[in-house]
């Protein structure tokens, strides 16, 4: 375990994380930080997030340096962070500013300000080095604030280990056998599927011809092609970013129309994105939204398709904590792999070079 310092503040490096400590985790919703203080755990480091009265999201150690009490139970004062037991006050940077009955400061007073990005409706939190916060390396979900998509989504809580989420979400075959009612149909686990990875993303390509549309898709292609019942052909192009993210783009157009070539105008199109945060080694934070580049001024729709989306994920949300559950109960177990496992092998490959680097 080492101490490193960066400025005003300093941060422990937990040599033994799960999961790499040099990466952007999304910390909450836009819409969920404001002029209030936000308590969060990001990779598990506790933190408490807010906006200053320019809006600029900032993120400080929810521990106070007096006495270690979260600052997320104090109140803002201006753009500074009042602790709620004794009134010692931090600035943006971390840095402290006023202690009671004191005129002169102690010098080593301040808490850590992780680097903070706002982008793609998320506000993203680097837990890692301050010095190799990049924000280029933030996650490309721009179909989440992109003009010529909508959509909108919410967070789960998970109670299993963000590894899991991500094996679930790189396999698709499990929609044939737990979404039956909504995305699943029995052409998933027999159609032949390509797997490639370069640096640090996976991706992984279905093709599915001339099939009956599953409910939840038939619904959509309604919407842009009214009565329309015939069968469709279906894709799912699954695109892993490290460590945890997902844009998961799929879609169905009319059979025969020329989609598998490139041509998608006589279909609809999705990016269902997600983005795992892991709050501890068995639990995280599951950001998801479903973006759609038809019926953009539909509000109906977004909502509709939020609430579908919403009832589909919690089916894996069940399955899920059943599985961490089991685990618990297996200790020691290895798992056994499949050929539909080779996208979430390579994932865990990537992860666990990540780690292994920043334990160098």
């Amino acid at each position: 375990m080492a101490v490193i310092t960066q400025g005003n503040s300093q941060f422990t490096d937990i040599a033994a994380s799960d999961w790499p400590m040099n990466a952007w985790y999304v910390a909450a919703w836009d819409h969920e930080v404001g002029r209030n203080l936000r308590s969060c755990n990001v990779a598990g480091r506790p933190v408490v997030v807010y906006r200053t009265t320019t809006g600029k999201p900032v993120a400080l150690a929810d521990a106070c340096w007096h006495r270690l009490v979260p600052l997320s139970i104090g109140k803002l004062c201006g753009d500074e962070v009042q602790c709620g037991y004794h009134g010692i006050r931090y600035d943006q940077d971390g840095k402290c500013t006023f202690m009671p009955a004191q005129e002169t400061i102690n010098p080593s007073a301040s808490v850590h300000s992780y680097p903070t990005v706002e982008r793609h409706r998320f506000i993203w939190v680097w837990p890692g080095n301050p010095a190799l916060a990049d924000p280029s390396l933030i996650p490309d979900l721009h179909t989440n604030d992109d003009p010529e998509w909508a959509g909108d989504g919410e967070v789960i809580g998970v109670d299993a280990g963000y590894q899991l989420v991500l094996d679930n979400l790189m396999d698709l075959t499990h929609e044939e056998f737990i979404h039956t009612s909504s995305i699943g149909n029995e052409h998933l686990s027999i159609a032949p599927f390509e797997t490639s990875h370069s640096g640090n993303s996976v991706t992984v390509t279905r093709w599915m011809r001339d099939i009956p549309a599953p409910p939840l898709w038939q619904y959509m292609l309604n919407i842009k092609f009214p009565g329309y019942e015939g069968h469709v052909d279906r894709w799912q192009i699954i695109n892993y970013m490290a460590p945890s993210t997902i844009a998961l783009d799929v879609g169905v157009a009319i059979a025969g129309t020329g989609a598998p070539e490139g041509d998608r105008s006589q279909g609809v199109n999705c990016f269902v994105l997600h983005a795992m945060t892991p709050t501890g080694p068995k639990a995280c934070n599951y950001h998801w939204a479903i973006t759609r580049n038809f019926a953009l001024d539909k509000q109906r729709v977004t909502n509709e398709l939020r609430r579908g989306v919403a009832n589909v994920f919690f089916e894996d949300e069940t399955m899920l904590n059943a599985q961490q559950v089991a685990i618990d109960a297996n200790p020691g177990y290895d798992f056994y792999n499949l050929n539909i496992d080779a996208g979430g092998m390579w994932v865990r490959r990537i992860i666990e070079k990540m780690i292994a680097e920043e334990r160098q």
